[in-house]
């Protein structure tokens, strides 16, 4: 009998197939390098196997197209790993190597990172929600990298002293989608709770948050409906107990964090999620539909701004001039059970 390539403890060819979207029967044949399998197919099953954490058999391995460097803030919120994985994928899918660099409080600082993928020769470097989103960091290091050459692709945090490409989810949107939902359910008062005012994406929030209040529920000052704290459990059960206290019903949050912050919040107030208050968080990351109760969220297109990063981020390696513009995603509510018909105002 002729044995597998697959050795034990590797993934069954029914999980790579399942991972990569082809039938087991490509999975066997690129597997035992035979002929028949489109290079996309091709790719797939490999990146299915790297991804997996199963090496290639021996007949299937090549050198790497090669490095590229993909700065991200730390991974306790889920979103950021999320976003670290589909751009590793997308980037296997093209031969590339990439080399994940995580930023944490009192860890190696952005600056460092770049220095150390630069000695390493990276082909280009993506950063998610770096120092780019925060209106108080200098640009100098993004400028010194397209002064060199070096191609370079931003997520989530548009800065217009950057000339290159940004892909970005519409926060004016997600904050229209999540107010008017509240709205439709009776909700009068709507609160915000979200990160520091330096952030881009904040400010954009704030900015549709105005908008849409006044167009809506025809709250002509807004502001003292937003609280600002940390993107974290404890910075949303802050921000919302403000919030609550000024009697808001209804509370829209910048993460999925915060709003299990804001739920936790609402309990310490002997307060019912969705009965006496509704919260929706932001980013639908992974678990927030098995939370208590499921969580109503504005999903992030994660999927498919990772392609468009890479997409363009090839673009660049291949030689296409840089640039600077922004590509922005439309968001999409997903209403679970954390939101339900506005009660009376608190007291």
């Amino acid at each position: 009998m002729a044995s597998s390539p697959l050795a034990a403890g590797v993934p069954r060819q029914s999980d790579i197939a399942a991972h990569a979207g082809v039938s087991e029967a490509t999975v066997s044949r690129v597997l035992n390098d035979r002929p028949g399998v489109s290079k996309a197919a091709r790719r797939a099953v490999l990146a299915a196997l790297d991804l997996m954490g199963s090496e290639r058999p021996q007949r299937l391995r090549q050198r790497s197209t090669g490095l590229i460097g993909l700065v991200t803030p730390e991974l306790d919120n889920p979103i950021f790993p999320a976003f670290a994985q589909a751009i590793e994928k997308a980037l296997t899918l093209h031969g590339y190597t990439p080399v994940l660099c995580t930023q944490m409080p009192g860890g190696v600082p952005e600056d460092e990172f770049i220095e150390m993928l630069l000695e390493r020769g990276v082909s280009g470097m993506v950063f998610v929600s770096g120092l780019h989103a925060d209106t108080t960091a200098p640009p100098d290091r993004y400028s010194r990298l397209i002064a060199k050459r070096v191609p370079i692709v931003l997520l989530n945090g548009y800065s217009a002293d950057v000339e290159a490409p940004f892909i970005s989810t519409d926060d004016l949107v997600a904050v229209r989608l999540a107010v008017q939902h509240l709205a439709d359910l009776g909700h009068e008062r709507v609160g915000l709770a979200v990160g520091q005012v330096r952030f881009v994406p904040v400010i954009r929030k704030i900015h549709g948050f105005r908008q849409v209040m006044e167009e809506l529920l025809g709250t002509g000052d807004a502001d003292e409906l937003i609280s600002h704290s940390l993107f974290s459990v404890e910075g949303g059960q802050v921000a919302a107990a403000h919030l609550l206290e000024r009697g808001c019903t209804g509370i829209v949050c910048g993460s999925d964090l915060m709003a299990i912050g804001a739920i936790r919040a609402c309990r310490d107030r002997g307060l019912s999620v969705p009965d006496d208050v509704s919260v929706i968080g932001y980013d639908d990351s992974v678990l927030v539909a098995f939370t208590d109760p499921p969580l109503t969220t504005v999903r992030q297109p994660v999927k498919a701004m990772a392609t468009a990063a890479v997409d363009t981020l090839l673009e660049l390696i291949a030689g296409a001039p840089p640039r600077h513009h922004e590509l922005v995603f439309r968001p999409e509510l997903i209403v679970r059970r954390s939101t339900g018909s506005g009660p009376k105002v608190i007291r």
